[in-house]
């Protein structure tokens, strides 16, 4: 039952850290007039450090604090995150540029995309638990 318990829990702050991007994002794009790639990379370093806080203690209940552990999780869950940015990134420009399709509608496509790969990445690498032997 913790696995139901974790995607809801993960889809919840998925939800919340996408609203954090996009919210963002629209503000970087539509009243400060950024440019999509900077206003996307911005968006994307407040929404990673909201994910990291949420994850680590309310999906996926890591509570050590011990300073190894969380470096460890930290560095892990900075290097898939990046990866997940190039996806979101790559995603903005072949669906806006190439594709002419509206900067909004591309965020929110992305952003699906890259909440399921994050949950996979978290659950079964990140913040994976070391099971009792």
């Amino acid at each position: 039952m913790k696995s139901k318990k974790e995607v809801v829990s993960y889809l919840v702050f998925g939800i919340l850290t996408t609203l954090v991007n996009i919210i963002s994002y629209v503000l970087l794009t539509r009243v400060f007039h950024i440019d999509y790639k900077l206003a996307t990379t911005i968006a994307w370093l407040l929404s990673v450090f909201f994910a990291f806080i949420t994850n680590k203690l309310y999906v996926f209940n890591s509570k050590s604090f011990h300073i190894k552990t969380l470096s460890k999780e930290f560095l892990s869950f900075i290097f898939f995150r990046l990866l997940s940015y190039l996806v979101d990134l790559a995603m903005m420009i072949v669906m806006v540029e190439w594709l002419k399709t509206d900067d909004f509608f591309a965020k929110v496509l992305a952003n699906v995309v890259v909440v399921i790969l994050n949950f996979f990445a978290s659950k079964f690498f990140i913040f994976k638990r070391k099971e009792a032997v």
